[in-house]
């Protein structure tokens, strides 16, 4: 599940190399498609309630392996930290596996990732008006991701 910054299209497919920017709310992994499917169902109430938060971006920093990717981090939001809580807790509930349980929670920490010269700098404001759900092996195609599901803010 992430909250995208850039615009894009529920079906849409990309590159596992080519994420648009975007700030991942939970990584996780189901069983099968209906439990997919029935995140995706319960997920709806979280997200559209999410829908509109502005956020502000802070400070840069590095993650990963030696400090290898470059982020900008979001500022701490009650809203987004439920959202996020949220998720969790569904995935949880429908026995899936967190991908990354010590980054859950209280260390949560939202960020977005910079891609090249794309990326969101210090005191930008995002506001959450696109959040999907992301098939990361769409057909077992660990190349690419689809998005499954998209719930927008109403222009």
């Amino acid at each position: 599940m992430v909250a995208f910054v850039e615009p894009v299209a529920e079906g849409q497919v990309f590159l596992r190399t080519e994420w648009p920017l975007h700030i991942t709310l939970v990584r996780f992994d189901l069983g099968n498609d209906d439990d997919t499917a029935r995140f995706a169902a319960l997920a709806e109430v979280p997200a559209k309630q999410a829908l509109g938060t502005v956020l502000t971006v802070g400070a840069d920093d590095r993650f990963g392996y030696r400090g290898s990717v470059p982020v900008s981090l979001v500022e701490a939001d009650p809203a987004l930290q439920a959202l996020h809580d949220s998720l969790v807790q569904l995935v949880e509930e429908l026995s899936g596996r967190v991908a990354s349980p010590h980054h859950t929670r209280r260390h949560f920490r939202p960020h977005v990732s910079h891609h090249g010269e794309k990326r969101v700098n210090p005191g930008d404001a995002v506001v959450l008006d696109q959040i999907a759900l992301v098939d990361m092996a769409p057909d077992g195609d660990r190349t690419i991701r689809r998005i499954l599901a998209l719930w927008e803010l109403r222009k």
